[in-house]
């Protein structure tokens, strides 16, 4: 049983890591080389690198992504903790009925309301811009991180709350110094996803932008491959740069977007 536990194992890791093997040899492949079914290249090129970012909006592409990202991630956390402590922690009229409100954004999917969306974003001039895409991305992030950070809330001793208010602190003070620094790793956790949705949305970014020096890495990337031609050293050198982002950041703190999805599945 353990080979074969051994063996399963081994062959879903090489159809999950094979894919992006094949995309970073790619780009070190000459343009001549690329469509070759070689698994080692017989030689290497940075040509498609440097070309991508020289010869391609590429730079500005990837400023307009980091924009995107950080203004999702910082919105979402300034909604998503309030939002949390009034829902996990405070008794009002209608909470369990806005708790299954939230769940309930997510049984249409998102691609449906492409329409209303367009023409709510030009009546109010956000078409065309990076704010419109922040609003987006905030919409379709935050209710899932409200959800995802009831385990944490839950696993804090309401008698905290309790003990704070015979103290004379107030609920804001509660929140910011007691509450805050026990949810440290659901805040984690709601930025890396908040982060990574925002980073790899394609529909939204493509409909809502129409203008090249603010178009994000997803559509820019879309622009390179062309109409009618597909430049696969440019393709590909811009998915490896593309990823390498991700992949750094989730390094560093992947650990607690792990912890933070059990504990929100487990409470």
């Amino acid at each position: 049983m353990k080979v074969l536990k051994w063996l399963f194992s081994l062959i879903l890791a090489l159809i999950v890591v094979f894919p992006f093997y094949w995309v970073i040899v790619s780009s070190f492949k000459p343009a001549d080389q690329i469509l070759s079914p070689d698994l080692f290249p017989k030689a290497f090129t940075l040509e498609h690198y440097r070309q991508l970012l020289e010869m391609t909006s590429y730079l500005q592409n990837l400023w307009n992504s980091i924009l995107v990202s950080l203004g999702t991630l910082v919105c979402t956390v300034l909604i998503v903790i309030p939002a949390g402590f009034a829902i996990y922690r405070m008794k009002f009229p209608g909470r369990l009925f806005v708790y299954r409100l939230i769940l309930a954004s997510y049984i249409f999917p998102g691609i449906l309301l492409l329409v209303p969306v367009y023409q709510l974003m030009s009546n109010i001039g956000l078409v065309d811009s990076l704010w419109g895409l922040i609003v987006m991305n905030v919409t379709f992030s935050a209710p899932f991180a409200v959800w995802l950070m009831r385990g944490f809330f839950d696993a804090i001793p309401v008698g905290l709350d309790e003990a704070a208010s015979i103290d004379g602190a107030g609920r804001m003070r509660t929140l910011m110094q007691i509450i805050l620094p026990l949810i440290m790793p659901g805040i984690a956790t709601i930025m890396i996803y908040a982060f990574i949705t925002s980073w790899t949305e394609f529909a939204y970014a493509s409909v809502l932008i129409s203008s090249d020096q603010l178009r994000t890495l997803p559509v820019g990337l879309k622009a390179i491959m062309g109409q009618y031609t597909v430049r696969w050293g440019w393709t590909t050198a811009g998915a490896v740069l593309t990823l390498l982002p991700v992949v750094v950041f989730f390094a560093f703190v992947g650990k607690f977007f792990v912890r933070g999805l059990t504990t929100g599945a487990v409470k």
